[in-house]
């Protein structure tokens, strides 16, 4: 059996890369709904932050039906 190790660090290079996007993404979507509560609580509107922070939740949840969609196929 022989390992090809380029190939494997690659895979853990883009794994690790995408994993590290993903959480962002999906700590920007958590930011932007906090930033909502205080601007409620506060009695103002935080619209735009809503609007972001459901379209960085839309962008983890098609990254992750694009990562199924890979394996499944």
């Amino acid at each position: 059996m022989k390992i090809d190790w380029a190939a494997l660090g690659s895979v853990f290079g883009v794994s690790l890369v995408v994993t590290v996007a993903l959480v962002g993404l999906f700590t920007l979507g958590v930011a932007g709904l906090s930033r909502q509560e205080r601007a409620a609580a506060q009695g103002g509107s935080a619209a735009l932050a809503v609007t972001g922070a459901y379209v960085c939740f839309a962008a983890c949840a098609a990254a992750v039906a694009y990562g199924i969609y890979l394996i499944v196929a």
